[in-house]
């Protein structure tokens, strides 16, 4: 009886994994060769047309050269992230029911979540978000192995270094996310912490040693200085909209260098840079030229005003701390997907410069019915805006989830599954640039898996009487 159980035991995993691959080859086939934006068409002209430039991901831009180099398309990179987010899935899932979670609706949710468009037409986009996201998923997954164990095994401290590195490849604030998941882990892991921390620097460090030091000597660019410092131009633009007169005669000729004060103003929402910096009349050139003093003016603000100045960052990161998307403000919807046939109708002709190669930029469905079926779901899935799309109430759920987890369970390492979720969600309040909602990606999948585990130990916690008054026989003694 208990080989027979073993046997079953070892199949959930494959079952999972091969369940959750079938439903992502439909969202494959239903948006092939993947869903795109005008960073997925810069992504590949990078390695296609050049210069190389490490302002996305080197990582993400090197595998869709290689996906052109072998097959003339980028279909390969997208089939296999579906084939990486069923392994992480299947991961996570197998984890967190060895931790204490129940199996039976924790398989469920598993095998449901590619369903939901955030999860299966996300898998399937042309953007260094999704390999950013597994990987975070992945470190969650770790920690869940961690915990079940209560033990940092040399395999583990390898597996999280390996992964929060390629956090900072795939993404340039992967640094921050490593930062504050290291803090979270160093406190609640009880060995190994210095090696935890040695590993964790490290994997902080690598990322940014190799963007500033190693790869201009091999003919990749540095990212342009108002790529790098948008958002702070972003802050500019909203103080001048809401408080001019912080503005002098010189500060103002040195905004008109760049663009009239009239895009200053206008683009001076605070919930999304983008009506600021993608416009005609805001010039990269004179932007980059003039970065140095644009950033000067925005530290002596900062200084002199430091409230306003997190202000913005707070209404730019609300796609990080709150539930809804604001409707009646410019910028304050979520962003789901731009879902246009090719680059040229959503990019405009002339916003990117061509090259030959940008044609593979066009969906090109393997199956015309399910494409209709699945472009149906995702914007009618856009109702649900706040439950599915919006990380931030998954954030908070996940932090209930291990805390009651922790308590239940008697585990203090359970805290370390949502380490990776706050690093994300700290570094977006930190600095974003709108209210997308691949940011939170990773809190609405590790959330959504921790639903079995909450309910269980909230369960257990009742049944145990913890909200009781002791009785006299299970006080301490005196």
């Amino acid at each position: 009886m208990q080989t027979k159980t073993a046997k079953r035991s070892r199949w959930v995993p494959i079952a999972t994994f091969l369940a959750i691959q079938a439903v992502l080859a439909c969202w494959w086939a239903a948006f092939y060769p993947g869903l795109f934006s005008r960073d997925s068409v810069l992504y590949l002209r990078h390695t296609m047309a050049g210069p190389w430039v490490s302002d996305h991901s080197v990582a993400y831009d090197g595998l869709l050269w290689l996906s052109m180099r072998m097959t003339g398309d980028v279909g390969l990179v997208t089939l296999l992230q579906t084939t990486a987010m069923a392994a992480v899935l299947t991961y996570l899932a197998g984890a967190l029911k060895a931790l204490g979670a129940p199996r039976r609706s924790t398989t469920a949710i598993a095998i449901l979540l590619p369903l939901l468009p955030p999860v299966g037409a996300f898998a399937v986009a042309l953007w260094k978000d999704v390999p950013f996201t597994l990987c975070a998923v992945a470190i969650a997954a770790v920690c869940a192995g961690l915990a079940a164990n209560r033990t940092l095994t040399g395999a583990r401290l390898v597996a999280l270094g390996g992964l929060m590195t390629a956090l900072g490849l795939f993404r340039a604030n992967g640094f921050l996310v490593v930062a504050v998941a290291l803090v979270v882990l160093v406190v609640v892991v009880r060995t190994r912490r210095s090696w935890l921390a040695v590993v964790g620097a490290a994997a902080a460090a690598v990322p940014l040693l190799l963007s500033n030091v190693v790869l201009p000597h091999v003919g990749i660019s540095a990212p342009s200085s108002t790529y790098v410092y948008h958002t702070a131009f972003g802050d500019v633009a909203v103080l001048y909209r809401d408080h001019p007169e912080l503005f002098t005669d010189r500060d103002q000729t040195l905004m008109t260098a760049v663009a009239p004060l009239s895009r200053w103003r206008e683009g001076g929402t605070c919930h999304t840079i983008n009506t600021l910096i993608w416009r005609r009349d805001f010039s990269w050139q004179q932007a980059d030229k003039h970065a140095g003093k644009l950033l000067g003016l925005w530290k002596r603000l900062l200084l002199e005003h430091p409230g306003l100045i997190v202000e913005a960052r707070l209404c730019r990161g609300q796609i990080a701390w709150w539930p809804a998307e604001n409707t009646w403000a410019v910028g304050g919807e979520t962003y789901h997907f731009s879902l246009r046939p090719t680059a040229e109708t959503y990019i405009g002709p002339g916003k990117v410069p061509d090259y030959p190669e940008r044609q593979v930029f066009s969906l090109r469905p393997k199956s015309p019915d399910l494409h209709r079926v699945a472009e149906a779901w995702l914007i009618g899935s856009t109702q649900y805006d706040s439950l599915i799309w919006r990380g931030a109430l998954w954030a908070y759920l996940s932090y209930v989830a291990v805390a009651l987890g922790a308590w239940a369970l008697r585990n203090r390492y359970v805290v370390a599954v949502a380490a990776v979720v706050a690093g994300q969600q700290l570094a977006i309040l930190a600095n974003i640039s709108a209210q997308d909602f691949r940011y939170m990606a990773t809190p609405i999948y590790v959330g959504m898996l921790l639903l079995p585990l909450l309910v269980s130990a909230a369960w257990r916690l009742v049944r145990r009487g913890v909200f009781e008054r002791p009785s006299r026989r299970d006080r301490p003694a005196e």
